[in-house]
């Protein structure tokens, strides 16, 4: 099935007189067992059990599984409670004390907090890299490193790193490679037939499509699922809610209709803000200034609907976005219906989340000045969208 269809179809009960059309939400927290099939211990849980606790599966969850899993080209998939849950259970399930993992310099907040703060407690060792130089992706591996995580576009600053390439460098070190694809969506990219191990979504975003839940969600081999599942979901415990499955398998049907009108819009308001006299640069994968343009279109059949930008005099104009925009939300997160615009300044990034120095935090300023507008166009009409921007630029 092509994806427009799979988005739809794949993950639904097999058609038979009765049977509901679309997935069934089922709240129930433990189901119906008989000591022959499920025993109460995790450790017993294989591909043939029943559902038993919802904390281990639920149909409705497995549903958005095996949506997920279609969409990305995966074996299988595992569904979280939020995106950094996702994250947090494949790292603590693939590496342990004395292991080495080398993660984007430039990525989600969330994600470089934990890397920096929390694994080297764990006796988990830390290498925060530029993912978009292949060469220092090589260079920053050691014998001990077991994982490589990285995320394309990069959040916030729409930066990309070159997946094929990477997971050549990485299989050949006898290393596993991650790619956080939440912004390409697998509509643009799918990083598993790119040689990737894992795909992780936050299914928050572009995934539900309607800012309306939280999850997320990592996909791979079938063993390496299981395994994900039987660790870092039954004993971590960050299970998703199964209204929030439901919202989710909602949100994918329209997946790949919506992709391609946050792309058309996101085209015309990125040629907008290029010409406008207030903004000094624009960074979308799909314009021909994006820095990596020549590596989104081999990557990307999709180039999504982020917008960064850098403006004169950053925090003066984000409060005064935060004032003037009426159409456009000032307001954090994306992927949503609604347009949103947040500012994000280079400084608190640099220093509280990912811990650049020297010539890396140097990159990053040369990238954003004192800060960067992280753009969610929505899907709102994109003349409104560009009216709104243009009024409150001033």
């Amino acid at each position: 099935m092509k994806i427009e269809t799979q988005s739809i179809h794949a993950g639904l009960p097999a058609a038979r007189s009765g049977e509901p059309v679309l997935s069934p939400l089922v709240p129930a927290s433990s189901f119906y067992a008989h000591p022959d099939d499920i025993g109460f211990s995790a450790n017993d849980l294989d591909d043939k059990a029943p559902h038993f606790y919802t904390r281990w599966s639920n149909p409705t969850a497995a549903a958005l599984e095996a949506r997920l899993a279609a969409l990305d080209g995966g074996e299988a998939a595992l569904t979280f409670a939020s995106g950094m849950s996702a994250v947090t259970g494949l790292f603590l399930n693939r590496l342990k004390a004395g292991d080495h993992l080398v993660v984007s310099n430039v990525c989600y907040a969330g994600v470089a907090e934990f890397a920096h703060d929390s694994l080297p407690g764990l006796g988990i060792g830390v290498t925060a890299v530029d993912t978009s130089d292949v060469a220092k992706v090589a260079a920053a591996i050691r014998p001990e490193t077991k994982l490589v995580h990285i995320e394309t576009p990069a959040n916030p600053i729409l930066r990309l790193a070159d997946i094929s390439a990477i997971a050549g460098v990485v299989h050949a070190a006898g290393a596993e490679l991650s790619v956080d694809s939440t912004m390409a969506t697998p509509v643009a990219t799918k990083p598993l037939q790119l040689g990737a191990d894992f795909v992780v979504h936050s299914l928050t975003k572009y995934a539900c499509g309607h800012g309306d839940a939280l999850g997320g969600a990592v996909i791979g081999a079938a063993a390496a699922i299981a395994d994900l599942r039987k660790t870092s979901l039954i004993h971590l415990g960050a299970a998703l809610n199964p209204f929030a499955a439901w919202l989710i398998l909602r949100g994918l049907e329209t997946l790949p209709i919506r992709m391609k009108a946050h792309e058309e819009n996101a085209r015309a308001v990125s040629a907008f803000l290029e010409n406008h006299r207030r903004v000094k640069r624009v960074y979308w994968p799909g314009l021909a200034s994006h820095p990596q343009h020549d590596l989104a279109v081999r990557q990307m059949r999709n180039f999504s609907g982020m917008v960064s930008f850098v403006a004169d005099d950053g925090p003066a104009l984000a409060r005064q976005f935060a004032d003037r925009l009426r159409t456009v939300a000032y307001a954090v997160s994306l992927g949503k219906t609604r347009s949103l615009l947040f500012y994000i300044p280079a400084d608190d990034l640099i220093a509280s989340s990912f811990r650049l120095e020297g010539e890396d935090a140097a990159a990053y300023r040369d990238w954003t000045g004192e800060g960067t507008f992280r753009l969610s166009v929505g899907l709102e009409n994109a003349d409104d969208i560009i009216a709104d921007l243009d009024a409150a630029l001033g």
